[in-house]
């Protein structure tokens, strides 16, 4: 009798300290997860192509309302507008873009995010902060000469700062989003390797930041850009079918809008892709809706 209630309360004990030990791990490895988003990888951008097509630019550097100072590249306009270019998460400022506007005479201000490419600070918090360095780039563009009217294209992370920040500055006239995510917590969710995972990496995500993550929620912030135009392109794959992400963006914006999905197209993958037929599509939209205002 006592032989059987000493292995049983042996095994107990065993039990809960394994289990014990399997959550302070997962604890643990949640909490160097979240950190290690909020820290990305560094790309450094490259200025090469800019260089050898002509393409008349300057390097500039931003500084955002809480004292970040941003690494830029600004091309003046030949037409009265400038578009701001936010590129995505672990990545920077892509010189794809400056020449992809550039040569329809747009101007273009692009640069990296905070804790991106060569800008100052060492987190990255994937659209919340990250709206004071878009409204950086607007006033700098702002006061710029012979700037009229200001367009937005922003790809994942950066099209969902886009959207964010231009629900409330106004002086973004014209949006176009490639890839962006619905809310945060979506785009966390589906890459959180283990569904155990899942809420305390977004504890220690918000802890760590001091975000709280259902403010970064591009669905509701994309109706309050109306009556300015919006177009949401999205390849229709992986997360965005998982997140239902393009439909639930453009199902939220208000008129006018535009939506641009194809099957098969792996995330911001649209421009390599189809490359004429995105050349067309985007340039044409900001022809439509920032050439013919009057300044």
């Amino acid at each position: 009798m006592k032989t059987g209630r000493y292995w049983r309360n042996l095994a107990l004990t065993l039990l809960i300290s394994l289990l014990t030990a399997f959550l302070i791990f997962l604890v643990f490895v949640s909490d160097q997860w979240a950190q290690a988003r909020l820290h990305p990888t560094r790309v450094i951008p490259n200025e090469r192509p800019l260089v050898e097509s002509g393409i008349p630019f300057q390097e500039i550097e931003l500084t955002t309302k809480d004292g970040i100072v941003l690494s830029a590249w600004y091309t003046p306009p030949q037409n009265g507008v400038v578009i701001l270019v936010a590129h995505g998460y672990n990545s920077s400022r892509d010189a794809t873009w400056q020449l992809l506007f550039a040569k329809h005479g747009y101007g273009v201000l692009s640069w990296d995010f905070r804790a991106h490419g060569l800008s100052g600070g060492d987190m990255s918090t994937l659209g919340y902060y990250e709206q004071a360095d878009v409204e950086a780039a607007l006033d700098y563009a702002l006061n710029q000469p012979g700037v009229e009217h200001i367009g937005a294209w922003g790809g994942s992370m950066g099209a969902a700062t886009v959207i964010l920040t231009a629900a409330k500055r106004t002086e973004i006239e014209a949006v176009v989003s490639d890839s962006a995510f619905p809310t945060l917590e979506d785009v966390l969710a589906i890459n959180i390797p283990f569904g155990l995972m899942q809420p305390f990496v977004m504890f220690f995500g918000e802890y760590r930041s001091g975000v709280d993550m259902d403010l970064v929620r591009p669905v509701d912030g994309i109706a309050q850009i109306s009556p300015r135009p919006v177009l949401v392109i999205d390849g229709w794959e992986g997360g965005a079918i998982t997140m239902n992400s393009p439909y639930r963006l453009y199902d939220a914006a208000k008129e006018p809008k535009q939506i641009w999905v194809e099957d098969g197209v792996p995330h911001l993958a649209m421009y390599g892709y189809f490359p004429e037929a995105y050349e067309k599509r985007v340039v044409g939209f900001f022809d439509e809706y920032l050439l013919s205002i009057s300044p």
